[in-house]
């Protein structure tokens, strides 16, 4: 992929990001400081520092705001990788709660689109605490998802 391709997915990921958080009033109350670091048609990155909205009762990030950022950057995963802008609708979702972060860390969201047919599209994600002076690798994983999504426009 050209530097000039790589420049292009990662403007076409953020102006996505910036619509979709823009056209829903629950990605606006909740992901309204994500950044996209990197974008390629092999995966995203993003970074959002938790506030108190993310939290659930006991401090820690709230299994739901864990299950929408699965969600939404199952849809960044899929803009990406081929520049669309219609990312589908969700058929199926899971997602595993490994570990929490809490007010004030940053999280790390990786998502991927390994497959984009003509009728669904398979998406991953990662949800890892940063933690400074550490390798990503030792990055604890906070929580993993999947998500299909139904892409047929036609």
């Amino acid at each position: 992929m050209s530097t000039e391709q790589v420049d292009a997915t990662l403007q076409h990921t953020r102006d996505h990001v910036s619509q979709r958080i823009t056209d829903s009033p629950l990605y606006t109350y909740l992901l309204s400081n994500v950044v996209v670091k990197s974008a390629s048609s092999s995966g995203v990155i993003c970074h959002l520092t938790l506030e108190p909205q993310h939290m659930n009762s006991k401090g820690g990030i709230h299994g739901a705001v864990s299950a929408t950022i699965v969600d939404f950057i199952g849809g960044v995963a899929i803009a990406a990788y081929d520049q669309r802008s219609q990312t589908g609708v969700s058929t199926d979702i899971h997602v595993t709660y490994l570990s929490s972060a809490k007010t004030g860390d940053v999280i790390e969201i990786e998502g991927r689109a390994p497959k984009v047919g003509g009728s669904l599209a398979f998406t991953e994600c990662v949800i890892r605490k940063v933690v400074e002076g550490k390798g990503k690798e030792d990055w604890p994983i906070v929580s993993k998802g999947s998500h299909t999504k139904f892409v047929r426009t036609k």
